[in-house]
């Protein structure tokens, strides 16, 4: 590495179906090739955005059949110049770092993938120009709007998110503003770290929920349709657990097989002076969130979530799977010069499981019980994350599910009928 490792993209850019990784660095960034022996090698004359990169996603925009390349960007400035800064902004009496205000934004970059090696920097062909150059961090790519081609999201710190919506031939308007999802319901801009996509209240279309700085709540976008949002948060009951932290990674995932989505946030503070100002009631290492879904709002399950949620540190990335292979979802948190969290989840069961291998779906839905349950294929987002591309269901008390079926951006369908709980099943083009 050329850098300080920041976050990492997982996809297939030469389609031999192994999972290669795209590091972002304060630096140069790196491409790791996958060679299917357990190793990987770096790949030259890669994309590599230079300066501060964060959320990178591959994402296939054009419909050509390869993986193309997203880069977000946070600040343009060196590594030198960030280890000679010295503190200079002033926070509850404390000299701390500055940013980002004050510092040069950088241009996040697109690049389109031409295949045998070769990659193309495209991003004002595709709409996809960073207009603002606005402190980028989190992006993720999924079908927002039900068109079954991905569309991007984006959160910027300290000014109005993206949302880039795909017009099906890659390309792509920015409608952040005219959608709803860019700014606060009080028209405000944020401090946009992470980003989840999923169903929380189970209308089978994509909410987005984007975390924030401390003193500032989370916000939860619920989708309308039509690529319209309206920020829920404090009807979804997020505002007052999430207020007080300083929060980055997020994920949606039913950890407890009931059949919704509960909300994983990762926490911690920029500044270690924190602990410093206990009147300020804020800390540089900071409890991560547990919300358990119950019904479409949100209650503070932290507490008695074990000792996984008892840990304190200074986190950051979350991504979730089934590490452990019992049909449950565990998670990993990555935490500030600290080894990362590894959480199993041993959570009561509320019923049984689906696990959905689709490589490529845009979407899978479980009929089971009287319920349709949705899930999108999501690459990206949480905070420099990327969790299991594979589609979880908790099923409740049902024992099979009626009905699964996925679909494919060309309107491919597959399905598979009465599924017996606790399974992996398999569904390809």
């Amino acid at each position: 590495m050329d850098g300080w490792a920041c976050g990492s993209a997982v996809g297939d850019f030469d389609g031999d179906r192994r999972p290669d990784l795209f590091v972002t660095c304060f630096g140069g960034d790196v491409l790791l090739r996958n060679r299917g022996d357990g190793t990987f090698e770096r790949v030259p004359g890669a994309p590599s955005l230079g300066g501060w990169s964060t959320g990178a996603v591959f994402l296939d925009a054009d419909d050509d059949g390869d993986e193309d390349l997203f880069v977000g960007a946070y600040i343009d400035c060196t590594l030198e110049e960030v280890l000679a800064a010295e503190p200079t902004l002033d926070w509850n009496g404390e000299k701390v770092a500055m940013g980002p205000f004050g510092l040069d934004g950088k241009a996040n970059a697109f690049y389109l993938n031409e295949g045998g090696g070769r990659w193309r920097e495209a991003s004002g062909e595709t709409g996809l120009r960073d207009a603002g150059e606005y402190f980028s961090f989190a992006a993720a790519a999924a079908d927002l709007d039900g068109d079954l081609d991905p569309d991007l999201y984006v959160a910027n710190d300290s000014n109005p998110n993206y949302l880039y919506r795909n017009d099906g031939g890659g390309r792509f308007t920015e409608v952040g503003l005219w959608s709803g999802a860019a700014l606060s319901e009080r028209g405000s801009s944020q401090a946009g770290m992470g980003v989840a996509v999923g169903d929380p209240n189970g209308d089978g279309r994509p909410d987005i929920l984007v975390t924030n700085f401390a003193k500032d709540t989370c916000t939860l976008y619920r989708n309308l349709g039509k690529l319209l949002f309206d920020d829920v948060s404090a009807s979804s009951g997020i505002t007052p657990p999430t207020y007080m932290a300083l929060s980055w990674g997020c994920v949606f995932a039913d950890l407890d097989l009931d059949g919704d989505e509960d909300l994983v946030i990762a926490n911690g503070h920029i500044y270690p002076q924190a602990d410093r100002v206990p009147e300020a009631l804020e800390s540089f290492r900071q409890r991560n969130l547990l919300l358990e879904n119950e019904g479409g709002t949100f209650r503070n399950a932290t507490e008695g979530a074990g000792p996984g949620f008892a840990v304190v540190e200074s986190s950051r990335g979350v991504a979730c799977g089934d590490l452990d292979g019992d049909g449950d979802l565990d998670l990993v948190v990555s935490n500030v010069d600290a080894p990362p969290t590894l959480l199993r989840n041993d959570s009561p069961r509320a019923g049984a499981w689906l696990l959905v291998d689709a490589p490529g779906a845009v979407k899978v839905t479980v009929e089971a019980g009287g319920r349709t349950l949705h899930r999108w294929g999501v690459r990206g987002g949480s905070f420099c994350s990327q969790s299991d591309p594979r589609f979880h269901f908790g099923l409740g008390p049902v024992k099979e599910a009626a009905r699964v079926v996925a679909v494919w951006r060309d309107g491919t369908m597959r399905e598979a009928r009465a599924v017996k709980a606790d399974t992996l099943v398999r569904l390809g083009r």
